[in-house]
């Protein structure tokens, strides 16, 4: 029989499986509404996650969960902008992020340090947080999801925890995903990245120093992001089928194309490699199904796309603050949930269709900058209001702001519900 663990109650109002940034920021924010929160995740923390380069757009919901001032105190490095050797000739140009909207800034850090704060402050704010905790299975009733049962490593039996709603936010596992909705590939941006680590690297000069840099080559493009000083992370990205057809080893293709970059190929002259080799494939994918009875997705677990402007810790935590939303409003009026996960998942889904169609368009670099320009004016400024340089950083850093995603009320709930029942 299943056990219920001493000291953590087997009743919540939500359980969300999963303690990256978008569990985390789920968890915590409903956390501070008052809401009795579990979050289960199957590691303990710290732990090791790509990612490091975030966007404007992820310090919103950092401010909801006042993290903003301990990612300062954590020394984080603030990133200003971004640097691209890309389009027609390959041309270096760069951005910042100050033409774009509300946020100067965001940063670079390294993600262990990043999930391990928001988790943390997760905890604070009164979530339940179980590390080392494997979901099994969930609890069904009908078809309706009401919890779950896992097991804590170290711990013997299997134990019960119910609720109102689970969230999904376990990332590319998909604990409850890959039982209840299918994904859909991106084939466009089926690609493999390949990254390691590496000290003593000459920096981007002057106004560009925490910049990202992003430099095309014939067959793919290279990241990096500078951590500290001294440390960058540097990646290579490129097609499945061309990796494949190569014949290569995946760090072989690494060091053969970053012998045809231009200013990577100058910043690590002097470098050293510090870390292994990582790999990750099949980057793009939505999930055809967000919601269900008794369950919602959230972050990688719903979506992710392509790495290229790095927005998937952004677009994971934008989600879970809307989302905390939702079901705070869910918790309180049970009769508005298939409506209210429905207009979050319609929400949500145009929110990535449009990062995604953007990172389509922009992979084809036969174009000039003011072409990529013009594209972000089309897609989020079609009355031309801003210049389009503005309009692509404002895209760029997730700040466009005319998504539902960002401004759904409770005023809009009712009346689908209300919609609904008619």
């Amino acid at each position: 029989m299943p056990s219920t663990l001493y000291g953590v109650p087997d009743e919540f109002d939500v359980i969300v499986i999963g303690g990256g940034p978008a569990g985390a920021t789920t968890a915590g924010l409903l956390a501070q509404r008052g809401h009795r929160v579990l979050v289960l995740d199957r590691e303990r923390f710290p732990r090791y996650h790509v990612g490091e380069s975030l966007i404007p757009a992820f310090m919103r919901p950092m401010q909801e969960l006042g993290l903003t001032e301990r990612m300062d105190a954590r020394g984080f490095e603030r990133k200003y902008g971004g640097s691209l050797v890309w389009g027609n000739n390959q041309i270096p140009w760069n951005f910042s992020f100050i033409k774009g909207g509300a946020y100067a800034y965001a940063y670079h850090t390294r993600r262990a340090d990043l999930d391990c704060l928001i988790l943390d402050r997760a905890r604070e704010l009164g979530a339940y947080v179980l590390e080392e905790a494997t979901v099994k299975e969930a609890i069904m009733v009908g078809e309706r999801v009401t919890g779950v049962r896992y097991s804590l490593r170290g711990l013997d039996g299997v134990h019960e925890a119910r609720a109102k709603l689970v969230v999904d936010a376990s990332g590319q596992a998909r604990v409850l995903a890959r039982k209840l909705a299918d994904v859909e590939w991106h084939e466009d941006l089926r690609n493999v990245a390949v990254w390691t680590y590496f000290d003593n690297c000459e920096r981007l000069p002057g106004d560009e120093y925490t910049n990202i840099l992003i430099e095309g080559v014939d067959e793919g493009w290279f990241w990096a992001i500078p951590i500290d000083k001294n440390n960058i992370s540097v990646g290579y990205v490129t097609r499945s089928a061309t990796a494949s057809e190569s014949g290569e080893a995946l760090n072989e293709l690494f060091h053969r194309e970053l012998g045809n970059t231009t200013k990577l190929k100058k910043m690590l002259a002097g470098a050293s490699q510090c870390a292994g080799f990582r790999t990750a494939r099949d980057w793009s994918y939505h999930s055809k199904k967000f919601h269900g009875d008794g369950w919602v997705l959230v972050g990688d677990s719903a979506a992710f796309v392509d790495p290229l402007f790095s927005t998937g810790v952004a677009l994971a935590t934008l989600a879970g603050s809307t989302l905390t939303r939702i079901i705070d409003q869910v918790i309180q009026h049970p009769e508005i949930e298939s409506q209210a996960l429905k207009r979050y998942a319609t929400a949500y889904s145009d929110f990535f269709d449009e990062i995604r169609t953007f990172v389509e368009r922009f992979y084809d670099r036969t174009k000039y900058k003011e072409f990529y320009f013009s594209l972000a004016q089309e897609m989020i400024d079609p009355e031309r209001k801003n210049e389009p340089s503005a309009d692509f950083v404002t895209l760029i850093s997730g700040l466009s702001g005319k998504h539902p995603m960002f401004n759904i009320t409770l005023d809009d709930l009712i009346a689908d519900a209300s919609a609904a029942a008619e």
